[in-house]
């Protein structure tokens, strides 16, 4: 059983541009990534995202798609990529010490909710 999440935050869904699949020139995809993780680690700001260096937190990621089509978890978390970058710069803690817990919602919503689990 996952213990209660200590800090929660929902990101955008992510712009079509940062999925694998869409073939864009390096310097829009770039702008395009960068404006992602400024507005993801503005969230985390906003909801007091904070942890310590050497903290081992389960990061929970439920995506809820924007329709009906179909989708792949891997393809969805390379989408977020730089949205969990901006994550961990907020948080102070690297990305490389999360373990990740991935979801798919039946639910249409156009957004990703992370939920941090101490």
């Amino acid at each position: 059983m996952t213990p209660e999440p200590i800090q929660r935050v929902t990101l955008p869904w992510p712009p079509r541009a940062l999925h694998p699949n869409a073939r864009v020139h390096w310097a829009p995809l770039s702008r395009t990534k960068g404006a992602y993780r400024f507005a993801c680690a503005t969230l985390a700001v906003q909801a007091g995202i904070r942890l310590p260096p050497d903290a081992r937190p389960l990061v929970a990621i439920t995506f809820y798609p924007p329709d009906r089509r179909r989708r792949d978890a891997d393809g969805m978390l390379s989408a977020i990529k730089s949205g969990l970058d901006g994550l961990a710069d907020t948080m102070g803690c690297d990305d490389s010490r999360w373990r990740l817990q991935l979801a798919v919602s039946e639910e249409i919503g156009g957004m990703v909710k992370v939920e941090i689990h101490a």
